[in-house]
């Protein structure tokens, strides 16, 4: 294409969920987003794309795009509409929640959003203004990676570690819990450089993924069973005292007690936990404890795929106390990196203003649990739990929240789907149904959870509106300008929120800045913010090796093998393995493990309802290993029933060798009404929570299958 006055190219950044946190370049030709590409000039993103995100014209210009405010006409679920305009929907609005103020219940209305954008201003500044300012309930958004973060912030103080771009230079790379191919698509460019120079790749995943087609060897571990594996390669790094003694007495706290957990774990312990060959355990410690009798970097990406299990954290802190054993921390290509988000700090107090909540009253809504939540005050056959969230009962049960002491009587959903996404999902159909429930959307198309709003209000997408980003896979700081002005009647989320403070009174000037002044306001004086007008990202100055002559974060400056901030939780200080909730032996009616990894041209519900990338995916599958499968006299392409009792969900059978023996794999997550029955994967995972960090377990889920009528 010949560029004329009318063509120009604009600066962006990716929002969606991912650590690689792109930066775009989109090509505008008369007011039309044309094309969306990778930055050349951006050294993370090198001018590549995912497949998604090089398709987001594709999601912009949807047919299906709701462009215009929209009220419910029928029973809630139906998705039934009418379009309404701004001021009736946003009068309306604001009429119903003033009647909570009105009756002293600001805290019956619940915020709930995550990374649907991952902008400092789409997401949460304008959006918690307007929240603190009305009193609302507050959302513990922990559906994610908070148990990783929590982990990381107890042993090595923040949420840092090595850079991304130098595992180019590792002599071995292990890949724990991470389908880098679909998930992680830049740093899986680092890792093949690091292959062509010789490094071994090593892949530790219950599934086998396209990942771990491309490495050297695949170590496919039953679920929940992470902290095992880590604690048994300590154990024989002991055993042959592949040990950097002198990082370990300089730079690390709890030696002994780590140690003495570690001979706990024996190989043949740790296959037998592990579901996997002794030679398999013995093969990882011998490589990585080469690294340090070689002294040449060793390097582990540990992804969010073990965070959905029972032992979470414990797991992630045990993979986290390997390097400093070995002293890979003295290399620039050495170390682990869970997440780098620490590396700037926001200044969330002055985009999000918690100074503006005025009352004592505070009421904190896991996400995670929002099921219980919303069904809490509906008569169920299920009863709400009674225990707090930091607390774990006795036997197999497990930390959830306790119910609201304030009934939710109206919801504010952004940035996310909770009825496609969120755990135990027939019970979080059952609180969004509830006809007393007064629920506005803010979205982009009638996803499932759209179909339950009483009012729908139409968002702008990444292209339309002002935004600035970090990261958590790589270093840098991205902005986001608009490319081309918002289609239809769309809005962005910060004059939503904005357009609803003016009508419900708020005069605080806070709620008059502009889009581009909370950009400027995120970082301050951190960053030169004309720079990121001219080229769209800055790089911060920060040390190759952060952590090679000690200097953790944490209040010991030392990496913490034994956290005495735990143990006045009430938590074990030490890295520990603790079995999945639901391992196949305790009920025997359900032997099957089950995990649900995203589809790897979806980011989790997002992009599902783009048709070139649902061509890709086809169809909702259950992939089963083929010895399962045949127990079952199940074939690829029959129509199977997966279930537990929490519920059911019907899809199609992949007999395949990706699942391991005992485990299934219900790729996801799809939108529940483009299932065969109206539901996904979410039908049958659970409410209970992690360790530590109170994150869900989507993965510590043990479900039955057979072959459907």
């Amino acid at each position: 294409m010949t560029p004329t006055d009318s063509t120009q190219q604009v600066l962006g950044a990716c929002p969606h969920d991912c650590p690689d946190t792109c930066s775009l370049i989109t090509t505008v030709q008369n007011g039309i987003a044309i094309k969306v590409e990778g930055n050349p000039h951006h050294p993370q993103t090198a001018g590549v794309l995912c497949t998604k995100v090089s398709r987001y014209t594709e999601r912009t210009y949807h047919p299906e795009r709701i462009l215009q405010p929209m009220k419910r006409a029928g029973p809630k679920g139906s998705g039934q509409f009418v379009p309404v305009s701004w001021d009736a929907a946003l009068d309306d609005i604001a009429l119903r929640l003033r009647s909570l103020q009105d009756q002293g219940k600001p805290l019956a209305l619940l915020p709930y959003s995550y990374a649907g954008t991952m902008g400092k201003v789409q997401g949460e500044a304008m959006a918690s203004r307007f929240f603190n300012r009305f009193g609302a309930s507050e959302l513990d958004r922990t559906i994610c990676a908070s148990a990783g973060g929590h982990a990381l912030m107890h042993t090595l103080g923040a949420k840092v570690g090595m850079r991304v771009e130098f595992f180019a230079e590792s002599s071995l790379i292990l890949i724990w819990g991470s389908n880098a191919i679909g998930s992680n698509l830049h740093f899986w460019r680092y890792a093949q450089e690091a292959k062509r120079r010789g490094a071994k790749l090593i892949c530790i995943d219950p599934r086998r993924t396209e990942t771990a087609d491309k490495c050297h060897a695949h170590i496919a571990l039953l679920p929940g069973t992470d902290a095992a594996l880590a604690l048994g390669l300590m154990h024989l790094l002991i055993a042959h005292d592949h040990l950097d003694h002198d990082y370990i007495a300089r730079y690390t706290l709890g030696w002994d007690a780590l140690k003495a957990r570690a001979m706990e774990w024996a190989p043949e312990r740790v296959a037998a936990v592990c579901g996997i060959p002794v030679q398999q355990v013995l093969d990882l410690a011998h490589d990585y404890g080469q690294s340090f009798v070689n002294k040449k970097p060793a390097a582990i990406r540990l992804n969010y795929g073990m965070q959905r299990s029972r032992g979470a954290g414990n797991a992630v802190r045990a993979v986290l106390c390997l390097p400093a054993l070995v002293g890979a921390w003295r290399f620039r290509a050495g170390g682990v990196l869970v997440s780098s988000s620490s590396t700037w700090t926001a200044h969330s107090a002055a985009l999000e203003r918690p100074d503006l909540r005025t009352s004592a009253q505070r009421q904190l809504i896991n996400m995670s649990n929002i099921g219980d939540a919303l069904s809490a005050y509906i008569p169920s056959q299920h009863s709400p739990p009674q225990h707090s969230p930091d607390q774990s009962p006795a036997g197999s049960s497990a930390p959830t929240a306790s119910a609201p002491h304030t009934a939710i009587e109206a919801l504010i959903v952004y940035n996310s789907n909770p009825v496609a996404v969120a755990p135990d999902s027939s019970r979080v159909v059952s609180g969004f149904a509830r006809e007393d429930l007064f629920t506005v959307v803010l979205e982009h198309f009638q996803t499932d959870t759209a179909d339950y709003a009483d009012y729908l209000l139409p968002a702008t997408t990444q292209l339309e509106h002002w935004d600035v980003h970090t990261t958590y896979g790589h270093t840098d700081a991205l902005l986001n300008r608009p490319a081309i002005a918002p289609l239809g009647q769309a809005k962005t989320n910060s004059d939503i929120f904005r357009l609803l403070a003016k009508r419900l009174g708020f005069t605080d000037t806070c709620f008059d800045e502009d889009d581009e002044s909370l950009c400027r306001l995120a970082f301050g004086s951190q960053l030169n913010f004309a720079q990121l007008l001219q080229v769209g990202f800055v790089s911060p100055p920060l040390e190759d090796a952060p952590f090679a002559t000690g200097g953790f974060l944490t209040a010991s400056n030392k990496c913490e093998f034994y956290s005495e901030a735990l143990r006045q939780q009430g938590l074990d200080p030490v890295p520990n393995f603790l079995p999945n909730y639901e391992e196949s032996s305790c009920d025997p009616r359900f032997p099957l493990a089950m995990i649900s990894p995203p589809a790897r041209n979806f980011m989790n519900s997002t992009f599902v309802n783009v048709q070139s990338l649902r061509n890709l995916e086809g169809e909702p599958l259950l992939e089963i290993h083929p010895t399962d499968a045949a127990r079952r006299h199940i074939s690829t392409g029959d129509v199977v029933n997966v279930f537990n009792s929490r519920g059911n969900y019907v899809c199609k059978a992949q007999v395949n060798t990706r699942a391991r023996l005992g485990v299934v794999v219900g790729l996801g997550v799809w939108w529940r009404k483009l299932g065969l029955q109206g539901t996904n994967v979410n039908e049958i995972t659970s409410q209970r929570l992690t360790d530590m960090g109170r994150a869900p377990t989507f993965y510590d889920c043990a479900v039955e299958v057979e072959k459907a009528p």
